[in-house]
């Protein structure tokens, strides 16, 4: 029989849930699981080759239907720490920004935070690997995940979670277990059951992969307290806050397109 896809992020932050999935009986026995990028983690739920995912909340208005299939999440209720706008000036004098080609919600999330709180309008730019080392002058650049740690050298850096509860007054929740198609019920207790033991067990989580840590990261302080991985009513209230901001934005985008397309 073959075996149930288990998809999620490959970064410092989903290795307690790496943890627990890596102790569960029934998912060795039953599962593959598979670690990518977001966005390549979102591309594989997108083309249904998983049966569930962490993925970035962001494709959710782009799903046609899809089910959280877990009370956990990558979720921040204060600084994140992963997420942030790195910048050699202040905010206001900033002229351009490289997005992070690994994750398209935290690429939604900064344009959002420029247009509706930041109030600047710089100009967009796609990156390339290696985009870090061209943040300098007036160009900022998004950097997510465990590069973070890596590049901390920056006089000025945003942390979008933290910019996002200024902003709005919520926790950010960046990464939902999701599927788009009905579960199978012994998956899904086995999922949530993994999930927990490794969110409970940080102190072992540590110890088994730190040898994988990049330099500067303080896993401790991480665990503890920037990554919070219950996905509790305030979170979801956050989550859907940042949800309709997007289907605003995708109206908005759709209304444009057709606009041009009229004036051809």
């Amino acid at each position: 029989m073959e075996k149930q896809k288990i998809v999620l992020v490959s970064y410092h932050n989903s290795l307690p849930f790496l943890y627990g999935l890596e102790h569960s009986e029934y998912i060795k026995n039953n599962c593959e699981i598979i670690l990518k990028y977001p966005s390549e983690c979102a591309n594989l739920l997108y083309e249904k080759k998983c049966d569930v995912a962490l993925v970035p909340v962001g494709i959710i208005p782009n799903l046609k239907i899809s089910y959280i299939v877990s009370k956990y999440c990558i979720g921040a209720e204060g600084k994140v720490r992963s997420v942030i706008l790195a910048s050699r000036v202040p905010m206001e004098h900033i002229t351009h920004v490289y997005l992070d080609y690994q994750s398209a919600t935290s690429v939604r999330l900064v344009k959002l935070l420029a247009k509706n709180y930041w109030k600047i309008s710089p100009e967009f730019i796609q990156s390339k690997p290696g985009y870090e080392k061209e943040i300098k002058g007036t160009t900022a650049g998004l950097i997510i995940g465990d590069r973070c740690f890596e590049y901390d050298n920056f006089e000025y850096q945003y942390d979008l979670a933290e910019e996002w509860i200024k902003f709005t007054g919520y926790p950010f929740v960046f990464a939902a277990w999701l599927a788009v198609r009905p579960v199978k019920p012994e998956l899904k207790v086995a999922l949530n059951e993994a999930l927990e033991f490794g969110v409970n067990n940080i102190s072992d989580v540590i110890q088994t992969y730190k040898k994988r840590f990049v330099k500067n990261f303080n896993a401790v302080e991480y665990y503890n307290k920037n990554i919070s991985y219950y996905l509790n009513e305030n979170k979801s209230k956050g989550m859907n806050t940042f949800i309709k901001y997007l289907c605003v934005e995708n109206r908005e985008e759709s209304l444009l397109k057709r606009q041009l397309f009229a004036q051809k």
